[in-house]
């Protein structure tokens, strides 16, 4: 069975505790394991071995919510200094809006 990964900013991280989720935002700070993500609000982020991100850089992460509302990275993407975070916080917000077209729940 398909599982949808749902586009969310921070202030949807309670509506998803336990679940997966892609988040896109700004990478604020680095802290050893540990990230501050700002997409619409601070998230934090626990990092996996795999995740190679640069401050100041936009950043995709799919991760699950744990029930502190941090994000426990599966996987991430640099997305560079190019990202137009209002353009992605308005995808979140239309796909809120109309989740029919955007899960398969």
């Amino acid at each position: 069975m398909e599982t949808s990964t749902p586009r969310v900013t921070c202030a949807y991280l309670n509506s998803y505790v336990g679940k997966n989720v892609m988040v896109v935002g700004k990478v604020a700070q680095i802290r050893g394991e540990d990230a501050i993500i700002d997409a619409d609000g601070n998230i934090s982020c626990k990092l996996n071995r795999d995740a190679h991100l640069v401050p100041g850089n936009g950043v995709q992460v799919i991760g699950k919510v744990n029930p502190d509302l941090s994000v426990k990275v599966l996987s991430s993407l640099d997305l560079g200094t190019g990202v137009d975070y209002n353009l992605a916080n308005t995808v979140v917000e239309i796909s809120h809006q109309h989740k029919h077209l955007f899960t398969t729940e």
